[in-house]
């Protein structure tokens, strides 16, 4: 009987390295979900060429000096963006950028490539424009605070954010030691207290995606003088761009910077 519980805990354990170790190995392909290169005609593109890879931008001219950046989530094409932020925001000039591997953009994803790529376009951005602000969604918030912790940002907006990976893999795989696996962290949570930047934070109600405690969690840790924070009423984690009350509170906070120097 000892013999048989010991062989079944051997199995078990052996199971669970396996799952560990799978999980490691393939924790890139979970995370990222490369898109497609797509064609637009109602935006320009950019070839941004850095570390030796070919990063595709779309960018928008607008009719001032002011510039954002978009930073997407995980499995999102960047380029459905362009209808919508050309129809609100005809003032400011704007770069959607693919990340490695995605829409047209060369090499594979990973933070530190996104981290090193962000704040390429950023300086490529500054080189044009006087005032830049950056707005990031899901995954991309991870890339947006990093970026607005190292660089002058004039506004950020985090769409649908969590406070690190790490906590967030937690919520779907509690039985792993998350922390000691996972290579790309993206701890925003670790950078929040860093951050002098106004900025809006858009929950999505129901968020399937991300608990609403790991938004919390960011929130509490962002200068609440310069934080504002609004929940989108009815929306998910992949509807929320569709919200008429996303849309007015994304105009609003963007046009108060123009709107104070007037």
């Amino acid at each position: 009987m000892i013999k048989v519980t010991l062989w079944m805990l051997f199995l078990s354990f052996s199971a669970y390295l396996i799952m560990c170790a799978l999980l490691y190995t393939r924790q890139r392909s979970m995370l990222y979900y490369p898109t497609p290169s797509v064609n637009s005609s109602e935006a320009q593109v950019i070839m941004l060429s850095h570390q030796d890879q070919s990063l595709k931008v779309w960018h928008i001219p607008g009719s001032s000096d002011r510039a954002f950046i978009y930073f997407g989530g995980n499995a999102e094409d960047v380029a459905l963006n362009i209808p919508q932020f050309k129809r609100l925001f005809p003032q400011y000039s704007i770069y959607l950028h693919n990340y490695r591997g995605y829409g047209g953009s060369t090499g594979k994803a990973s933070e530190t490539a996104l981290f090193s790529d962000a704040g390429a376009l950023y300086d490529y951005v500054k080189t044009k424009h006087r005032e830049i602000s950056v707005i990031g969604r899901s995954l991309g918030t991870g890339v947006a605070v990093y970026l607005a912790s190292i660089k002058e940002v004039s506004r950020l907006v985090l769409v649908t954010p969590f406070d690190s990976m790490v906590n967030l893999a937690r919520n779907y795989y509690f039985l792993v030691p998350v922390s000691l696996l996972l290579k790309d962290k993206f701890d925003s949570l670790r950078r929040a207290g860093r951050l002098v930047t106004p900025t809006l934070v858009l929950i999505a109600e129901y968020d399937e995606v991300i608990p609403r405690k790991r938004a919390d969690s960011l929130v509490s840790a962002l200068k609440q003088e310069m934080t504002g924070v609004e929940v989108i009423k009815g929306a998910g984690h992949n509807t929320i761009g569709s919200s008429p009350q996303y849309e007015k509170a994304l105009s609003v906070f963007l046009d108060q910077s123009q709107s104070a120097e007037k």
